[in-house]
């Protein structure tokens, strides 16, 4: 039985995950922002376990797990909580930009350093989900798609890093896709959202257990999944 730790299993993309996840049967760690989060997710994936910890307070992380008691050994950590805000350059303000990055980049950033010695152990696997906005950036998309960039750099020097520890790390770039965070989007944009036009979370869950399931002679790096219509 393997041992995943998921951010963002509250919806879209990181629920999707954390239910494949539970029906076969592996051991499931979800981190919540705060206690009250934790309960709600115990309570929608029965069975698995929390961990209590702020990716928006990077500084932070190390004390948090420091008061629970995080697995032993880790065959996975999915990073997939996320967050955005879209604004013009000169509009957005230093609280934009620096919650943008903690949640999306620094965050995940130290959960990473902080859980490396279990992912050692059992030879494990980082899985990022970044976004198509990671490889380019759209007007507006300045915090987000820088959060995204630097996302992938750290997954690039994280592997080139931790290759002799045996720890695999993949990159998934997936294009729009039909979670919450998606409608907030198109709220922004002035736009009508509906979810039938982007990709469905299963899909991209499908392509993540596909990364994590491979056999060990081989690693996907990076894997970029755009709507099909």
């Amino acid at each position: 039985m393997s041992v995943h730790l998921v951010t963002g299993a509250g919806s879209g993309i990181g629920a999707a995950v954390a239910r494949r996840l539970l029906a076969r049967g592996d051991e499931l760690w979800l981190l919540a922002r705060d206690a009250g989060r934790a309960r709600e997710l115990a309570a929608a994936f029965p069975g698995a376990r929390t961990l209590v910890g702020d990716l928006g307070e990077p500084a932070r992380l190390s004390w948090a797990l420091g008061q629970q008691s995080p697995p032993d050994r880790l065959d996975s950590l999915l990073h997939i909580a996320g967050m955005i805000e879209l604004g013009l350059v000169g509009d957005l303000t230093p609280k934009i930009w620096q919650r943008t990055l903690a949640v999306n980049l620094i965050g995940p950033a130290e959960l990473t350093r902080l859980l490396l010695p279990q992912l050692r152990l059992s030879r494990g696997h980082v899985v990022l989900v970044n976004s198509t906005a990671g490889l380019s950036a759209s007007p507006e998309w300045s915090a987000y798609a820088a959060s995204k960039y630097g996302l992938r750099a750290l997954a690039d020097s994280l592997r080139a890093e931790e290759r002799g520890n045996g720890v695999r790390v993949t990159t998934v770039y997936p294009g729009r896709t039909a979670t919450p965070m998606q409608q907030k989007v198109h709220q922004q944009e002035g736009k009508t959202y509906d979810p039938a036009h982007w990709i469905d979370p299963e899909s991209v869950a499908t392509t993540l257990l596909t990364a994590l399931d491979l056999p060990r002679d081989a690693v996907i790096t990076e894997l970029t999944v755009r709507p099909g219509h």
